[in-house]
């Protein structure tokens, strides 16, 4: 096991770069390293309210390092940074004789201060010639005009935390010859090289861009708003970018360099529906992956790495996407919406019955988010509004509520009337929550009540042609909808008939538990 210290501040530019967030700097470095098998035996990092650039001796400062009780990342001292200095001249002799000792095999310098506050550590680590890595143009440039075997530097513009944990790691693993695995996945993968895409969970993140977009087309059916129409277009064009920079970052997280490769992908891929900017997302968090630990390997420095990275991890998929085969993404988008489209047409009471029924099937058999969230939002990708969406309102929450309202009037079990109470809050007000009604759902009659009252509202707003939209307010979703009517109507119903079931189920209950 190689055993590294790591040395530094909050720094002057590093500070606008993730030196203002110590305790995550420093565990990114901590998570590659436990990744290779490293151990960090000692740490020694002065972190300033402020950019060093514009601090001064009164600043509040934090000195960093091992807890030696639980051999934990915590704070050693809090004061002034003058009087933090003075600590970390301390720690700087201590860490200092453990590299003298050959107790330390690598060492990591961030911003530090090898003429004054890190002399002794860069001493001992020249007489030794250990390998040291890190970022900082002015320090590092001290460091090796000392004679230090520093294996790699760079300055910090445009780095982040994470890539300057991996680029600080993957050169102390190619220089000891060791197999690197160093993590670009997420802050919690602890090395693993998976590669997963959670299509719910993505689509569940971008919902809050949708829900804008129904509100902006809502809203401009008023004439005062009428000019709003024209921002109809601007967030159908947006969709795809916030699908493509959530599947970046879900494939690989590296703070601003995926966000930027996911916003190239999105924008390029703007043409091409939210399919289109969901595979330009997955490719380029794939390109994002593979061209850092690329340019790692062939040593560019981190800041043109970051660079690269972000730039072409963007420009390869969209280029791609957008010349070769954007279109075939459109149409599969379209065919989808299409095929919904045809099914509601074949029978409207009909279909519009069973769409509500297998709503609540798909709920209960973990299928919605898999499948019916998805399908909603590519709905209202193309019109703004869902017909699955206003059977999600309907045929879920209002029938959620209904049942809601009638056991918070007339429990069963009056301990369980807080719960009601705000399972039913949840609906009205936040147009979710429908899991609220699941222990009630264990009564059979009040299940098939659900179901019932679920295909008749659905099958109503079948007949209507209503679209709507999902997760928001109740009393405010028909206001969202293609027909304020026939949603109003087709929800009152849902909800009516849930309310009368479930009340006279509980009613019934109650009476001949007290006969017995």
């Amino acid at each position: 096991m190689k055993k590294i210290i790591v040395i530094g501040s909050s720094g002057g530019n590093l500070f606008h770069l993730g030196g203002s967030d110590p305790e995550t700097l420093l565990k990114e470095i901590m998570i590659q390293s436990e990744a290779n098998g490293f151990h960090i035996t000692g740490i020694q990092f002065i972190a300033a309210e402020e950019s060093l650039d514009r601090a001064t001796d009164t600043t509040v400062a934090v000195l960093y390092g091992i807890k030696s009780e639980r051999r934990q990342l915590g704070k050693i001292f809090s004061g002034s940074l003058k009087k933090a200095n003075e600590k970390a001249a301390l720690l700087d002799r201590s860490l200092a004789q453990k590299i003298r000792s050959g107790e330390v095999d690598g060492l990591v310098v961030m911003s530090a201060d090898p003429e004054k506050v890190n002399k002794e550590v860069v001493d001992a680590a020249v007489e030794k010639n250990i390998p040291i890595v890190g970022t900082g143009g002015s320090s590092m440039s001290f460091v090796e005009s000392r004679g230090a075997n520093v294996i790699s530097a760079s300055g910090t513009t445009g780095t982040t935390n994470r890539t300057r944990a991996i680029a600080f790691i993957s050169a102390l693993c190619r220089y000891w010859k060791i197999n690197d695995r160093s993590s670009v996945y997420s802050k919690e993968d602890n090395g693993s090289q998976k590669v997963t895409v959670n299509l719910p969970g993505i689509m569940v993140s971008g919902l809050p861009g949708f829900i804008a977009l129904s509100i902006v087309l809502a809203t401009g059916k008023f004439p005062v708003f009428s000019e709003l129409n024209t921002a109809f277009d601007v967030i159908i064009k947006a969709l795809p970018i916030i699908i493509s920079v959530l599947a970046a970052k879900q494939i690989t997280d590296l703070g601003e360099v995926t966000l930027v490769a996911g916003i190239l992908a999105g924008a390029f891929s703007a043409s091409s529906g939210i399919i289109g900017g969901l595979v330009g997302g997955i490719l380029a968090g794939l390109c994002v992956r593979y061209l850092l630990k690329q340019c790692i390997q062939w040593q560019f420095p981190m800041t043109a790495t970051n660079i690269l990275t972000g730039s072409f991890g963007g420009l390869i998929p969209g280029i791609f996407l957008y010349y070769f085969s954007g279109t075939f993404f459109l149409q599969i988008g379209r065919f989808i919406t299409s095929v919904i489209q045809a099914f509601v047409s074949f029978n409207p009471l009909v279909m519009g019955f069973l769409a509500g029924v297998m709503i609540w099937f798909a709920l209960l058999k973990g299928g919605y988010h898999a499948v019916i969230l998805p399908l909603i939002l590519l709905e209202m990708e193309k019109t703004g509004s869902s017909f699955l969406g206003a059977i999600d309102m309907i045929g879920l929450v209002s029938v959620a509520a209904g049942i809601n309202l009638a056991h918070w009037i007339y429990p069963l079990k009056k301990t369980k009337k807080s719960v009601t109470k705000r399972g039913l809050g949840m609906n009205i007000m936040f147009g979710t929550f429908v899991e609220s009604v699941y222990p009630l759902l264990s009564n059979k009659v009040i299940l098939f009540g659900a179901l019932f009252s679920a295909g008749t509202g659905s099958a109503l707003t079948s007949l209507f042609h209503v679209h709507g939209t999902a997760y928001v307010p109740l009393f405010i979703a028909p206001f969202l909808s293609t027909s304020v009517f026939g949603f109003t109507l087709a929800m009152l119903t849902a909800m009516g008939l849930s309310f009368l079931i479930t009340l006279t189920v509980e009613i019934n209950s109650i009476q001949k538990t007290n006969k017995n």
